[in-house]
């Protein structure tokens, strides 16, 4: 990304508020035939707030911090549009009169671990997954719904919007779902491409609640009179749908120039997968736990979610609250000299999905599993990096057997392809060259969209010829003993989080 500074002109860029799971941004891009330069217009953190209830997200906060970036982007000259993006499955409801209930819970709360015996009675794991072909989580949105049913803020809602939806409704004061994100719900229909009417039937829940659709590229409306003139943007400033759900975005900028690629979008989660032309519904791929969630166009993101950087992140947290310095690149240099393969984990554990002591954990349960207990800060992060290197591999591997599908080589995007080691390993577990970059990936996805909305890109193959040509990649070619990643793998024993 340029470090343009945030005062100088910047005519006709299109804003990408970008909110991920554990920070906000938003980004100016500024798209041409052979350009696409971004700046960041402003940067802050996404920090939940636990109450007496469970753990929220800080809407409010991050609200306030969106109109302040946007507020930001509009100093830097003319602003053609904002798109936004989030994180998937969470949601607010709102009232009769449109007013938010309450604060949205965040997915890591823990109210949602049992509500699947709440609507597999209902309609069975099997069948659920038939129609929507979604990956079992605990917190998607049909089990948050479940886990709520009964309660005085259910029965007051009249209408669920999506966090991004949310966001944009906020923006406009227009009401309606973006797909790729409704995709991610349990809610709709992989084969239809529609909320699944009969399926809410069964499940008691009021279609009404449900908002239309829209898709990416999709006028969402103009901005309201307040939030201009907080802004100082012009009322009449575009919102533009765009693929809301923020790995939908990150697959849009993929730089893939050539078939039988796999994708990696690398931050708090890992998604590992494939691009299809039809979702994969079968027995095997529900067994394995994958996801067909919507793309741009159309397209199906088959894909497996992987607990991917919060494990790293978690420690960081921790050692840092103990007053133990712990910046990336130190930790990095201490977890290449720690070493290889002296104890591995699967990171989709469940006791590895709330926040808390994570270094704890991870030692225990290379104690519970019989593995060497990683002694220091290297030996803990060499532990983290090599499994989630060994998870890329099961799920790559896998997706590419379930989808009869080759992969000759894999695109890693987001904050994770900064992570030199990360890319490194990933490259020698899977055995094909990794291809690094773009860290922007959502945000540049985001705005691409807009930008094609505008008439400036012609479609997806132009987008991702239009990163390749831009931005900074690195290339990882696979090295070492592919032997001793073999019997890593043997030692791993993965958690079954299917039903």
């Amino acid at each position: 990304m340029t470090t343009t500074p945030a005062s100088s002109a910047f005519p006709s860029a299109f804003a990408a508020v970008d909110l991920g799971a554990t920070s906000g941004r938003v980004i100016l891009g500024r798209v041409g035939p052979d350009n696409l330069d971004l700046t960041e217009a402003h940067r802050f953190a996404n920090t939940p707030v636990r109450l007496p209830d469970g753990l929220h997200w800080n809407m409010l906060a991050l609200f306030q911090e969106t109109l302040d970036g946007l507020r930001e982007a509009a100093r830097t000259g003319s602003v053609a549009s904002i798109g936004v993006d989030t994180w998937a499955v969470d949601y607010g409801l709102l009232d009769a009169d449109g007013v938010l209930l309450g604060t949205p819970y965040h997915y890591r709360d823990s109210r949602t671990d049992d509500a699947a015996q709440r609507v597999w009675p209902r309609v069975g794991p099997e069948e659920l997954y038939r129609i929507t072909g979604l990956q079992h989580l605990s917190f998607n949105t049909v089990f948050q719904l479940a886990s709520a049913a009964g309660s005085s803020q259910s029965d007051a809602a009249r209408t669920l919007l999506l966090i991004p939806d949310l966001l944009v409704h906020w923006l406009t004061g227009t009401i309606g779902t973006e797909a790729t994100n409704a995709s991610t719900t349990g809610l709709f229909d992989a084969r239809t491409g529609t909320w699944a009417g009969a399926l809410l039937d069964r499940l008691s829940i009021d279609p009404a609640l449900l908002p239309p659709l829209r898709h990416p590229g999709d006028p969402a409306g103009t901005l309201l009179p307040h939030v201009a003139a907080h802004t100082g943007l012009d009322a009449s400033t575009p919102v533009i749908t765009v693929a809301s759900h923020d790995t939908a975005s990150a697959v849009a900028a993929v730089p893939a120039t050539e078939p039988h690629f796999a994708y990696i979008s690398c931050g708090t989660w890992s998604l590992a997968g494939l691009e299809l032309d039809a979702p994969v519904l079968t027995e095997d791929s529900r067994a394995a736990n994958f996801t067909n969630e919507l793309g741009v166009d159309g397209t199906v993101r088959y894909l497996r979610n992987i607990m991917g950087m919060w494990l790293l992140e978690e420690c960081r947290r921790i050692w840092e609250a103990r007053g133990l310095p712990a910046h990336i690149p130190v930790l990095l240099a201490e977890a290449a000299r720690s070493t290889a393969f002296g104890a591995v984990i699967d990171p989709d554990d469940p006791v590895f999905l709330a926040p808390g002591d994570m270094p704890e954990r991870i030692r225990e349960h290379c104690r519970r599993t019989d593995q060497p207990v990683p002694d220091g800060r290297g030996a803990v992060v060499r532990c983290i990096l090599e499994s989630l290197a060994l998870a890329h591999r099961r799920t790559l591997r896998q997706a590419a057997e379930l989808a009869g599908r080759d992969i000759t080589h894999i695109h890693l995007v987001g904050g994770g392809s900064r992570n030199d080691l990360l890319c490194q390993l990933t490259a020698d577990a899977t055995g094909l060259p990794v291809i690094a970059g773009p860290t922007e990936a959502t945000a540049l996805g985001n705005i691409l969209v807009q930008a094609r909305a505008a008439g400036l890109v012609a479609d997806l193959a132009a987008m991702r010829r239009l990163v390749a040509s831009t931005q900074h990649l690195r290339r990882y070619t696979p090295r070492g003993d592919s032997a001793a990643w073999d019997a890593a793998a043997a030692r791993l024993t993965p958690a079954r989080t299917e039903p």
